[in-house]
């Protein structure tokens, strides 16, 4: 059976994402500068230029290997709306996905079929009608969870995440979306599965007890 993962960037004091971070003004609260470092170490990785055709170069070796498994491993992906429409304003017309991607949301919206084989899909059911047609889309492989903070906070509480696999950057936001917030009681229990070292961040993976 296919399994749910959440793949993300933290910064070191526990954000998500920065203060202020909207796409009309990159410069309230420096947020732009803050996204940057945090993201700075994916960036650099052979495999991801190549998939969104930033051109050649990057790092080879073991982080480059984990980032070409993780989009590998993806069949179908779940976002938030407010990701979506972040997304939507500034991702190229191959949005870089090449997955279903199922976007919770409360408004109607017919699907986007985009260059590359990524089709959004807007769901006003709920996070489990959208997990069960992502498991649907998935066939063998993985389902990420994308984003943002909240989306990943309902599948947290609904007890579906099998895997964490954070991006540890050594950044600190002071404020924004925190990832582990308005999580119910008793929260999900996961073990240390691998820590890899990179000069950017560490990348740290959890699997569910």
């Amino acid at each position: 059976m296919s399994k749910v993962f959440v793949n993300i960037g933290l910064s070191l004091d526990g954000y998500m994402a920065p203060e202020g971070m909207t796409m009309d003004n990159p410069e309230v609260k420096n947020w732009g500068a803050k996204w940057g470092a945090l993201m700075a170490w994916l960036l650099r990785q052979q495999y991801f230029r190549e998939k969104l055709k930033f051109g050649p170069g990057g790092e080879t070796g073991p982080v480059n290997d984990m980032v070409r498994h993780t989009m590998e491993r993806t069949g179908a992906n779940i976002m938030g709306k407010r990701m979506f429409e972040q997304g939507e304003a500034t991702w190229p017309e191959e949005a870089p996905f090449h997955t279903p991607v199922y976007v919770l949301t409360h408004d109607k919206r017919e699907p986007w079929v985009r260059p590359g084989g990524t089709t959004f899909h807007f769901i006003n059911d709920g996070p489990e009608r959208a997990l069960q047609l992502a498991r649907e889309a998935a066939g063998h492989r993985d389902i990420r969870i994308s984003g943002g903070a909240d989306v990943i906070q309902q599948y947290l509480n609904l007890g579906v995440v099998d895997e964490l696999e954070i991006a540890l950057a050594p950044v600190l936001f002071g404020g924004g979306r925190r990832l582990f917030e308005n999580l119910s009681e008793p929260g999900p229990q996961f073990r240390i599965d691998r820590v890899l070292h990179g000069p950017a961040a560490t990348h740290l993976r959890y699997v569910r007890q």
